[in-house]
């Protein structure tokens, strides 16, 4: 299945860096604009041009971490890390620094942003998953080298203690599994926050973008 096209919402100034920003679970692209739209309000990342992909879901039939990677569409995932990587390597193409590229999402898309990440051959600005998870965590090394390029880079994740849906307690298997391979992780716990962002954890997806993708001007 081809995914419908991404929504893309340009730079402001001078283009010199790219978030890419994937949905969750019954969600569309449109689903993360109000925030982007907030950003332009308030001129937040000005040089940012934000791409937000219309992603086919991955289901969630499971309710433990080591079974949830036996249930994963492993051909699917891996089709859907293809097309992200493609949306990264068209930004390349037109001149962006992969350095000044942040990929991220929400659920699922942050599920598939941390895959693609780790698993990248650019070396990337930033990486985020909020209240997602490790797709393929049980053979995940067979992706991610040793060698992966974005190691140094810290990975933000943040996971409200309440979520149902995807677990808290995948988030933080999530996180071990990932320092364990080596990885540097930030991850922020929202107290009673059920699947869903809450504005304190875009006001520290805010601070990430603003670390890690500083203008330039």
């Amino acid at each position: 299945m081809v995914p419908r096209a991404p929504l893309v919402v340009p730079a402001l100034s001078k283009h010199t860096a790219t978030v890419i920003w994937a949905h969750g679970l019954g969600d569309s692209g449109a689903g993360w604009m109000p925030i982007v739209e907030n950003w332009r309000l308030r001129r937040r990342f000005p040089e940012c041009k934000f791409i937000l992909p219309n992603a086919p879901e991955i289901p969630i039939t499971v309710r433990t971490f080591d079974s949830l990677a036996q249930a994963h569409d492993q051909p699917g995932i891996l089709r859907s890390r293809d097309y992200f990587n493609s949306l990264i390597d068209a930004e390349v193409n037109q001149g962006i620094a992969s350095t000044r590229i942040v990929i991220g999402g929400f659920s699922q898309g942050g599920a598939i942003a941390l895959f693609t990440g780790i698993t990248c051959a650019h070396k990337l600005g930033g990486i985020v998953g909020l209240s997602s998870y490790l797709l393929l965590h049980d053979n995940i090394k067979e992706y991610a080298t040793t060698e992966a390029s974005n190691k140094e880079m810290p990975i933000h994740m943040g996971h409200g203690d309440s979520d149902p849906l995807v677990q808290y307690q995948w988030g933080l298997q999530t996180e071990e599994a990932l320092k364990e391979m080596g990885w540097k992780v930030n991850f922020r716990t929202y107290k009673g926050l059920a699947h869903s962002a809450d504005p304190k954890e875009i006001d520290d997806l805010e601070k990430y973008l603003e670390e890690r993708l500083p203008s330039t001007g």
